[in-house]
């Protein structure tokens, strides 16, 4: 039997009244009940679509339908479909409720600091979140050792710093006290060891200040072409009164005719940390021998001295701030960088110009390396 454009309207009209009904009650429940779980609300909208077809069904089959029959078999079979779908859906949306559950444990584990695992879960949505959450999580736990690392570092840093500049300080104020006290048989000299004092606290503040400006960003170089070995020369020039002191002889190989672009004074600073730093920890009466070498396009340049070194486990913390091999706290030499600054600013320097540094233990020593492109 043909349909006519009538039926097809009675039809259209009767499933969109039937279904409009049941879509505002639904909203309606979901509005004005308190919010509920995932299940309540998945619940309810798989129930309102479910209904919704039956309802239409029923109703056109009401109207349509001329076997009595026919409508009750209709019936039987639209209830016992609607039956097994809730049924379906209240078992999915428990599903979806535990691994929404179980995530929302797993995200409070996160907060409280631990590293959690993957779970398994039947859908991949949740299987994908709980990967990411295990994933943040051992991120997280890297970046609060990080972060505790760095406060120690910082607390340590800060302590040495005020150590370093109250034993001159100290100096200073003692000096000071017994020439204004008078009787003292040297005046000159103790001026002498007051501007020597003096010198050190400058350094030190020097180094803070240089630091800063490298890790504010506001370090600028003045790159031109210099020959190495000028700034080798003017270096060794600097630190001689120190190696004199303790019996330690410069020599260098390889750096005539070494030409490169870079800042002449900071990478002469360069220089000077290194070399004061192998003089600290040199043996006396040894050689501290500079040379350079090139590789691809760069120049390597090496400060190789006698001493032991640090422990290798300390070759990676060597040029942080702060660092320092003992935990001894003794003056530290004349002209020394102090406080653990020099090689952090050799670092920031070379990082600067394009370069890195590294340190290594040497058959004949313990070799410090500063690598900087050749242009």
């Amino acid at each position: 039997m043909m349909l006519t454009p009538g039926d097809l309207l009675l039809i259209f009209s009767t499933a969109l009244g039937c279904t409009t009904v049941i879509t505002v009650a639904a909203l309606l429940v979901l509005r004005l009940c308190p919010p509920r779980s995932i299940t309540f609300q998945f619940t309810v909208v798989v129930v309102a679509a479910i209904a919704s077809i039956a309802c239409s069904t029923v109703a056109i089959a009401a109207l349509m339908y001329l076997s009595l029959h026919d409508l009750l078999v209709l019936l039987w079979v639209v209830g016992a479909s609607t039956v097994m779908s809730l049924g379906a859906a209240f078992i999915t949306a428990r599903t979806a409720s535990l691994a929404f559950a179980s995530l929302r444990a797993t995200v409070e584990r996160v907060g409280d600091g631990d590293v959690v695992d993957a779970e398994p879960h039947s859908g991949k949505e949740f299987a994908d979140i709980s990967a990411q959450l295990a994933d943040t999580s051992a991120r997280l736990a890297t970046a609060r050792a990080e972060i505790e690392h760095l406060d120690a570092s910082r607390r340590q840093f800060f302590a040495w710093i005020s150590h370093d500049l109250r034993t001159p300080l100290t100096g200073v104020s003692a000096l000071a006290e017994a020439l204004d006290e008078g009787g003292v048989e040297d005046p000159g000299g103790y001026v002498r060891r007051i501007r020597s004092q003096v010198g050190t606290m400058n350094r030190l503040v020097d180094d803070l200040f240089e630091l800063s400006q490298i890790h504010s960003g506001a370090f600028r170089l003045r790159l031109e072409s210099i020959e190495l070995l000028d700034v080798v020369s003017d270096a060794v020039a600097d630190v001689h009164q120190l190696a004199s002191a303790r019996d330690i002889r410069i020599i260098h190989a390889d750096i005539e005719g070494r030409m490169l672009r870079a800042d002449p004074h900071e990478l002469t600073r360069v220089v000077v940390n290194l070399l004061t730093n192998s003089i600290r920890h040199a043996p006396p009466g040894t050689e501290i021998l500079i040379s350079a070498d090139q590789r691809d396009d760069r120049l390597v340049l090496s400060v190789l001295d006698q001493g032991g070194g640090v422990d290798s486990d300390d070759l990676g913390r060597m040029f942080e701030v702060g660092w320092r091999a003992s935990t001894a706290r003794t003056p530290e030499p004349a002209g020394s960088p102090g406080a653990g600054l020099g090689l952090a600013i050799v670092r920031g320097i070379v990082q600067a110009h394009g370069g890195d540094v590294h340190a290594e233990h040497d058959p004949q020593g313990f070799r410090l390396d500063v690598a900087l492109p050749v242009t």
